[in-house]
């Protein structure tokens, strides 16, 4: 029998405890809204929480399921999104005062495609304004905290929803990657999170920041979650053009696999400079661990990183100015302090610079890719550090110090920039307690292949299985 304990639930878990009726929906829908209304307030992970549409829901499916008409593995599991993919009917405010009563008239496909595979929706989830930061310090609705350790941020934009897959209030959270903000706070709270390849899934009704760069992707406690929540969102839509038509295969299978025979890359410059020690020895017991489940692990050269990195920043500073434009001439004293000096910033890029940086973009991805024909993934610290205090500014390096949002970013918006699919798994913990996280890329629409390492790294190791203690458990 399934424990009616969150702390120990899984999507897999779960499915399987449901088909077996050995839990009803309502029951698990009940059991994570009274751990949200005990410790929520600690964590501020949520913006809106639904508890009479989840239990609505919950009882629907429970009906369902009893009378044998399975939607599919997700059938009766409450799921959270990112407070930016819009909701019809619930209130959709981007964490931001400007869109605090936004109402949207629509769905987004992802919602819309977790709904009709009988996924419970529990609530909005906490996040940086507009998605355009990396802390999830929130002015308007109060910032997230890291639930290992409350003086620490969360990470961002998706803050809301590791924090919220971290502390068990849910056990599926969508968020969105533009410069790595599934990947930067999965790694800070020690979860799983996805950033597809580009087009993998739909971005409709989800609000934009940088066209070219966002990714929604899923956030849950281990890989082989990520890859029942895949067979749920991947896929092309109509209403997103950008969506690509390559075949969607069944994420689950070859998890199991293993890593013998498979070739990692680890790159020979950039991902290991100005790294905390912690971190670097954490990652390098990692390719030990997958050295000895039969990988073979080899240094590569990936030419033009470091400008990589600057033309991503040029590119979302150009995009985000010109999405949010609106907002910034009409309500820019509604804005938080931190967003508009960025759009202050996108202003002033020049045309000249953002071709330059779209051009940079296609040289990178050619060198990615070419790289990805001779190995199967490529391996690096998912972050340069862990989780920084809610009040930290920059970190140091020696004589130097480097801004907090430029440490968060550095090893996670190249990706981006080339639109491949990466993942954060945890591998490790610092002396302080706090998760380290590790970043598994792979080739274009090769997520299946990214999960199969990260599920056996995983399988082999205790990080996925440690939890944070919340205050008064």
């Amino acid at each position: 029998m399934i424990s009616l304990n969150p702390e120990t639930w899984t999507l897999r878990s779960l499915s399987k405890a449901l088909r077996k009726r050995e839990v009803s929906p309502v029951e698990i829908t009940r059991a994570y809204l009274r751990r949200i209304e005990t410790f929520g307030g600690k964590i501020n992970s949520f913006i809106t929480v639904l508890p009479r549409p989840a239990l609505k829901a919950a009882r629907s499916a429970e009906k369902e399921l009893l009378k044998g008409r399975s939607l599919g593995p997700l059938h009766g599991i409450p799921f959270a999104v990112k407070d930016l993919f819009f909701t019809r009917g619930i209130r959709t405010t981007c964490g931001s005062k400007v869109l605090k009563d936004f109402v949207p008239a629509y769905n987004a496909t992802v919602v819309e495609r977790l709904q009709a595979a009988g996924a419970i929706l529990l609530g909005k989830l906490n996040m940086h304004e507009f998605a355009y930061g990396t802390t999830s310090l929130n002015p308007h609705f109060g910032s997230v905290r890291n639930p290992w350790d409350r003086t620490r941020v969360s990470g961002g934009s998706s803050g809301g929803s590791a924090a919220a897959v971290a502390s068990a209030f849910v056990p599926l959270a969508l968020g969105t990657d533009t410069g790595g903000s599934v990947r930067i706070p999965s790694a800070l709270c020690g979860t799983s999170g996805l950033k597809p390849t580009f087009g993998r899934i739909s971005k409709h009704g989800v609000y934009p920041l940088c066209w070219t760069m966002d990714h929604p992707g899923p956030m849950t406690r281990c890989v082989a979650d990520l890859a029942m929540a895949m067979n749920v969102l991947a896929g092309p839509d109509p209403l997103d053009p950008s969506t690509s038509s390559v075949s969607v295969p069944d994420y689950t299978r070859g998890l199991s696999d293993g890593l013998k025979g498979i070739r990692i890359g680890v790159p020979d410059t950039y991902y290991f400079d100005r790294l905390d020690p912690e971190v670097d020895t954490a990652v390098q017991r990692a390719l030990q661990v997958c050295k000895r489940l039969g990988a073979t692990v080899k240094k590569i050269s990936i030419p033009l990183l470091p400008e990589a990195s600057i033309a991503a920043f040029i590119i979302l500073l150009a995009e985000a100015a010109a999405t949010l434009e609106k907002w910034h001439r009409t309500r820019a004293r509604d804005l938080g302090d931190d967003v508009r000096s960025r759009l202050n910033l996108g202003t002033a890029v020049m045309a000249a610079q953002y071709l330059k940086a779209q051009a940079i973009r296609r040289k990178i991805r050619e060198n990615f890719c070419r790289v990805l024909e001779k190995v199967n993934v490529i391996v690096t610290p998912q972050l340069p550090i862990t989780a920084p205090k809610l009040d930290q500014g920059g970190v140091s390096w020696g004589k130097q110090t480097e801004a907090v949002p430029s440490a968060l970013t550095r090893f996670t918006r190249i990706y981006n920039l080339a639109g491949i699919p990466s993942l954060s798994i945890p591998c490790g913990f610092s002396a302080a307690g706090l998760p380290i996280g590790l970043q598994i890329a792979g080739g274009p629409f090769d997520e299946r292949m990214v999960l199969r390492v990260g599920s056996a790294y995983e399988e082999s190791t205790p990080w996925k299985d440690r939890r944070p203690l919340l205050e008064g458990e």
